[in-house]
């Protein structure tokens, strides 16, 4: 059974970075099926960055996702945080969530 933990979120003032962590618990294949998500506040949840490397348009060039397969973790690196940015970070891999984590960018 696989089990995904977040951490890392917080409150950052708008152009500031935050950089979230996912451990995964369990075996899956690889540490590429595990995706970035986010919700927002009254919208749907939507893809942030795939574990293959697709990100959302409105991210492209500002956030990074990477691997540590030593300790099984998958990490999102946000940079130039803005407002629209906030919203609860979870992480994913094939019918696995975890249970979020809050960002909120705010002055």
């Amino acid at each position: 059974q696989v089990e995904l933990v977040e951490s890392g979120g917080g409150v950052v003032h708008p152009g500031g970075s935050v950089r979230l962590s996912c451990v995964v618990y369990g075996n899956i294949f690889s540490l590429y099926a595990v995706s970035w998500y986010r919700q927002a506040p009254g919208n749907e949840r939507e893809l942030v960055a795939s574990g293959s490397g697709i990100y959302a348009q409105g991210v492209k060039g500002r956030f990074t996702i990477s691997r540590d397969n030593a300790s099984k973790t998958v990490y999102l690196q946000m940079n130039n945080l803005k407002p629209e940015d906030t919203a609860v970070y979870y992480c994913n891999c094939p019918g696995v969530w975890g249970q979020g984590t809050q960002v909120t960018v705010s002055s």
